[in-house]
């Protein structure tokens, strides 16, 4: 677990890198944020509560996927909500990068257990969510990395939702665990390195 030296690095590196990704990503950002905008009605940006350090609720940011959010909480492969714009920016996770302004607000880490929901964060195991909210929230972690391809997953189930309660969120909340027990500031590093060679060559995603 993480002494209490590397929790200060870590702060100090998610900073630096967050402050400058929007600076190499800004015109990125730009313009898919400019693409959102004329092709589908609606926010550029998403802004969407989740949970965060010590059960205290957020605003997560992204760019907007979907033509609206009224409906279940989980997504699938082929989602009718899902703008065509949106298909790519999930798929290339560009959806995700105004995320590193929460990053730089305190409220996401780079590396950490992704935010979830209220509704399932409610059925974590009390002892995993009490040690889980310990940490903040991250935009990637090795379950993000182990179930990147979520959405197809799930496209298969009958009931997504009860899949997504019944077989993922419990695996997802077993590697949050087993990994926050060993986390170090090195660990955090090789992590997201591996996120940015996957995001960048999708051959090497996980299957």
């Amino acid at each position: 677990m993480y002494s209490a030296v590397e929790l200060v690095a870590k702060r100090a590196f998610d900073i630096t890198v967050a402050s400058v990704g929007l600076v190499l990503c800004g015109p990125l950002l730009a313009a898919a944020g400019l693409v959102v905008r004329v092709s589908s009605p609606g926010p550029v940006i998403f802004g969407h509560e989740r949970v965060g350090r010590a059960g205290k609720p957020f605003t997560l940011y992204k760019l907007r996927t979907m033509r609206g959010s009224v409906g279940s909480q989980v997504t699938v492969a082929g989602d009718k909500r899902v703008t065509p714009v949106g298909k790519i920016l999930r798929r290339t996770k560009i959806d995700e990068l105004p995320g590193l302004f929460n990053v730089l607000s305190g409220d996401l880490s780079l590396v950490g257990p992704r935010p979830e929901v209220r509704k399932y964060v409610d059925l974590y195991p009390p002892s995993a969510a009490r040690f889980i909210q310990r940490f903040r929230p991250g935009i990637t972690d090795p379950g993000s990395l182990l179930f990147r391809n979520e959405e197809e997953i799930l496209a298969h189930s009958a009931d997504p939702e009860r899949a997504y309660i019944d077989e993922v969120l419990p695996k997802k909340v077993e590697l949050y665990v087993e990994y926050l027990q060993r986390a170090s500031f090195v660990s955090d590093v090789r992590v997201l390195v591996k996120t940015l060679a996957i995001v960048c060559i999708p051959a090497l995603a996980p299957r």
